[in-house]
């Protein structure tokens, strides 16, 4: 078994979990609901105020989606409880970013504006116009935004211009040297 998968996910106060037939999981909480269906190889329960999730079977397949199915439900209960976050930072001269209703305006340096429209459920704030932070209650959606924003203006490894994640270290090149 799954080192991951057999750690039972307990539910905090306020989430409520039902499971249809068809291994379909809906997680509703504080901040919204979520829905994701799993696939049958695997046995998803609630027993008490855990919920566990085991293998039918004893194959490679049923292995690796043991582990998989439990992180996934696990970042479902989380997200519907707390929600995720993550931080951008923009480095460059002139580089800014605004909300501006449901489309997030960067200035990155091209000649024109580059809009990122907003989903459904996320919230973007800006702070001091280099600062943005994605937040919502789905994992997968807030890093699939964070991702997108940043290959808008990758950071470059010479002067570390771009957008870039919070805390993320970018590994400099030396430039061009003179002849002496």
């Amino acid at each position: 078994m799954s080192r991951i998968g057999k750690a039972p996910i307990s539910i905090p106060a306020g989430v409520e979990i039902t499971i249809a037939n068809d291994n379909v999981v809906t997680v509703k909480g504080s901040r919204g609901s979520l829905t994701q269906q799993f696939r049958s190889e695997i046995l998803i329960e609630v027993v008490g105020t855990e919920i566990n999730v085991s293998p039918k079977g004893s194959t490679r397949l049923h292995q690796s989606l043991h582990g998989l199915t439990r992180t996934l439900v696990a970042n479902m209960v989380e997200g519907v409880s707390k929600g995720f976050e993550k931080n951008l930072e923009l480095v460059g001269v002139g580089y800014k970013a605004q909300v501006q209703g449901q489309l997030l305006v960067l200035q990155l340096g091209y000649s024109h504006p580059v809009e990122v429209e907003i989903p459904a459920g996320m919230e973007v704030k800006v702070d001091a116009n280099t600062k943005v932070s994605i937040k919502g209650n789905s994992k997968q959606a807030v890093g699939d935004l964070a991702a997108f924003v940043r290959s808008k203006r990758p950071p470059e490894p010479y002067k570390g211009k771009g957008v870039k994640y919070a805390g993320e270290v970018i590994i400099r090149k030396a430039g061009k040297s003179g002849k002496k």
